[in-house]
């Protein structure tokens, strides 16, 4: 039994056809599903530590745009 994806594949697929990619692969859709949930994953993780430094329990963009910018 196969772990239960965060993302659909159907809209992924139609963002990958967006930027211009006629014909995609199964495992290429999969691939980069993958990739954007454990990106997903880190950023919320490296977010919720400030949440926590912050004593606070409810995180919020502000936490997300922070991690982001320090990252780029």
């Amino acid at each position: 039994m196969s772990k239960k994806k965060a993302l659909a594949w159907s809209p992924v697929r139609n963002l990958m056809k967006s930027v211009g990619a006629q014909i995609v692969a199964r495992d290429a859709v999969e691939l980069l599903i993958a990739f954007m949930e454990e990106k997903a994953k880190a950023i919320t993780s490296d977010a919720l530590q400030l949440t926590r430094h912050s004593k606070r329990t409810k995180l919020t963009r502000g936490d997300i745009d922070f991690v982001l910018k320090m990252k780029a």
